[in-house]
């Protein structure tokens, strides 16, 4: 499961957004909640720059909500952008790696709960710590139906890669999680801000392209670092990704 990005890209080729075509159909009535209570708040845009966080030169996220139902759909894969999405680089991968994300990669969503990376979705904008009037967090609105709908899908192995936001919309005990840190001369190690994403999306391009079985984070390891990245197993649930 991949974090999602603030970004999106413009556009698309499908169709509307059609809540039944999206995967786990348990989560659709909070999805039709939250998406109704979205286009409401665009109506007024001082209330939406608020609750969403925006700037003054962000006013155009807010027409993208208020466009939710009628606006053109693309992939999930291609709707989120970013660091991450960079370093996946989902376009250069080959027909085999392509057919594999759609079959295993997942991407987390404050207003999709998680969408699978085929899933066609339009642009939006609403993050992990956004606040709807009428509602309480979001984490109360998904919680304990994103848990439920996820734990249903019955996945022996779960690599979560959401960072804490969106892993508290619905969390998932017996996940396997990564941590990038970053080690410095004197072996001093600290957690990585702003490339974490960027070595978590390369990861991703290893789980999708290697012909590996990921059977527990032994062999999560073995695979980043075929990858080329420097990985070390941390616990049971956790992985180290190491970078200089």
């Amino acid at each position: 499961m991949l974090p999602p990005s603030e970004t999106k890209a413009e556009g698309g080729r499908g169709a509307a957004l059609d809540l039944d075509q999206l995967s786990l159909p348990t989560l659709t009535p909070i999805r039709r909640k939250l998406a109704d209570a979205l286009v409401t708040l665009a109506a007024d845009s001082e209330a939406s720059q608020q609750a969403l966080g925006l700037g003054v030169s962000q006013i155009a996220e807010i027409e993208r909500n208020a466009q939710l139902w009628s606006s053109p759909t693309r992939p999930a894969i291609e709707r989120y952008t970013g660091v991450l999405f960079d370093a996946l680089d989902h376009s250069t991968l080959t027909r085999a790696s392509k057919t594999k994300a759609s079959e295993r990669l997942a991407v987390g969503s404050a207003l999709f709960g998680v969408v699978r990376a085929t899933d066609p979705i339009p642009a939006y904008r609403l993050s992990s710590g956004s606040k709807l009037p009428g509602m309480g967090t979001l984490a109360s609105v998904w919680k304990p139906a994103l848990t439920d709908a996820l734990t249903a899908l019955g996945e022996d192995v779960v690599i979560d890669l959401r960072s804490g936001g969106y892993q508290q919309l619905g969390p998932l005990p017996g996940a396997i999680t990564v941590t990038v840190l970053t080690e410095g001369p004197t072996g001093a190690r600290t957690v990585v801000s702003h490339f974490n994403k960027h070595h978590k999306g390369i990861l991703a391009r290893s789980l999708v392209s290697s012909r590996r079985q990921i059977r527990d984070v032994n062999s999560l390891a073995a695979t980043a670092t075929a990858g080329g990245q420097r990985a070390e197993v941390a616990s049971d649930h956790e992985l180290i990704i190491l970078t200089d």
